[in-house]
């Protein structure tokens, strides 16, 4: 009987104190900022915390699109107007993370401008991005419903040497 009662202890104070750690967990992004590659791409990078002891996190980075493609010849030129096209629409990313011992999640996500559908160039030219902008661009932690809006990013112009590219 003794022994009963002392499981039951032993069992009952692993359970409130297993509990306050099970309710700690508060996930919140540390930080995420974003960035345009070279090659027209967006990669968020992000850290969030409060997530629990090796928890698997799905992440959605998704954001409305707009890219221009050009044409430039072998003379480094955007040769006429009709050579050029502007894409628009959602783009999206996911991956999924494990936060680990420490219960963070440190990664980056990239998502890819809209393609060029069937956008072609002439012979002797090349198909170029002139230039990209991602609005609405936002970062999803799936797993526990939590989101951080980061806004608007443009390029500019990715191909200031060429003439008539922007």
């Amino acid at each position: 009987m003794r022994r009963l009662l002392a499981f039951i202890a032993v069992f009952t104070a692993s359970l409130l104190f297993a509990a306050p750690a099970a309710l700690a967990t508060s996930p919140h992004f540390v930080r995420a900022a974003g960035s345009i590659n070279g090659d027209g791409s967006l990669t968020v990078s992000f850290k969030e915390a409060g997530l629990g002891t090796n928890q698997n996190i799905n992440y959605t980075l998704s954001a409305d699109a707009s890219v221009t493609y050009v044409c430039v010849n072998k003379g480094g030129a955007n040769p006429s107007a009709s050579n050029k096209t502007t894409i628009a629409g959602p783009v999206s990313a996911s991956g999924t993370f494990s936060s680990g011992k420490n219960g963070q999640v440190t990664a980056s996500l990239t998502v890819d401008p809209p393609s060029p559908g069937d956008f072609s160039c002439p012979k002797g030219q090349t198909r170029q991005i002139a230039s990209v902008s991602y609005s609405s661009v936002t970062l999803a932690d799936a797993t526990n419903g939590i989101t951080e809006n980061l806004g608007t990013f443009d390029s500019g112009c990715l191909l200031p040497r060429v003439r008539g590219a922007c």
